[in-house]
């Protein structure tokens, strides 16, 4: 199946705790073209967990095309969780917003991830990750993309191979990170490997790692011809990497955000979250999210102890104004 929409040139990369409907509002609004929430385990989906559902919420302003990104290792509950996921008819379902894409995590490095044979473990058994996509297009009414990483460790890369196997059992797009799981997030990125990747399948390809301004975004695209870049820590209180990353392809000057700009935009997102969640449970689950909207401001140790025991928007905006 075919993307419905066009192959995304910059798009936000699914963070556990990170990639909310408040920061993917955020994030689109300074110019990602593709979103793709936070990772929804599939095996809790199949026991009807009420906060899996909650993750998997979308709202009616996310114009961009949205994909819901599932893990797991048995292609039947995987298939299960992307049907009703694709259709927005699950227990608890609180939306029924379809999302563009169900997208498979088989590049997670974490170890309660991996360990369980999930994420990035599945780039070790190549075949069950074939059956995984197979089950998972047959059962989806949206398209399916693939997030990967090059290999487990430097001994066992199989980018081009693993790539291959994933277009040949129906996915759609493939985003993949320029590291092996050994490698984690701080390895060298594989150009080599990515621009292998690309050349050797047809569908769409993403590369994702070690990006963090325009020019880590020209860099990446130039060394491995991919389609477009997934960019992940690097929007991370900086969602305006975007919107640089945009202003460079387009031939545009970029003006960094002032410190009053990066104040008001941390307020704007938690005033969402405290919409969706009620004022303290806003306030602590944002605690991190504040916190790295002040990297590099001046007085900013200060203000991000303040804000860990914070428990009302005023003291938050009290906080950050004081800036």
């Amino acid at each position: 199946m075919k993307l419905p929409f066009s192959t995304p040139r910059i798009a936000l990369a699914p963070m556990a705790g990170v990639t909310d409907h408040a920061f993917r509002t955020i994030c689109r609004e300074q110019g990602a073209d593709f979103l793709v929430t936070e990772m929804i385990s599939a095996k809790a989906m199949h026991y009807q967990d009420r906060k899996t559902a909650e993750l998997a919420r979308l709202w009616s302003d996310e114009t961009a095309p949205t994909a819901i990104q599932i893990f797991g290792s048995e292609p039947l509950v995987m298939a299960e969780a992307a049907e009703a996921l694709s259709r927005a008819v699950y227990k608890h379902c609180l939306s029924p917003i379809k999302p563009a894409c169900i997208d498979i995590n088989m590049g997670c490095p974490a170890p309660k991830v991996a360990n369980n044979g999930e994420g990035s473990a599945l780039l070790k058994s190549p075949q069950l990750a074939e059956d995984i996509v197979r089950a998972v297009v047959r059962a989806s009414e949206v398209p399916v993309t693939v997030k990967m990483r090059i290999g487990w460790d430097e001994q066992s890369i199989c980018g081009v191979d693993f790539a291959k196997r994933m277009e040949d059992a129906g996915a759609s797009m493939l985003v993949v990170h320029g590291r092996t799981r050994e490698g984690r997030f701080s390895a060298p990125i594989n150009f080599d490997e990515l621009a292998r990747i690309k050349a050797a399948v047809k569908i769409p390809v993403l590369a994702n790692g070690e990006i963090f301004t325009a020019a880590d975004a020209k860099r990446m695209l130039e060394r491995t011809g991919c389609d477009g870049v997934m960019i992940g820590r690097g929007a991370m209180g900086n969602p305006w990497i975007f919107a640089e990353i945009k202003a460079a392809m387009e031939g545009r000057s970029f003006t960094p955000p002032t410190v009053a700009e990066r104040v008001e935009t941390a307020l704007r997102q938690l005033r969402i979250v405290i919409a969706e969640r009620g004022e303290r449970m806003g306030v602590i689950s944002q605690r991190g999210q504040l916190a790295w909207y002040l990297k590099g401001i001046k007085g900013a140790a200060g203000a991000r102890g303040a804000i860990t025991s914070a428990s009302t928007y005023d003291e938050v905006e009290r906080i950050l104004r004081g800036l």
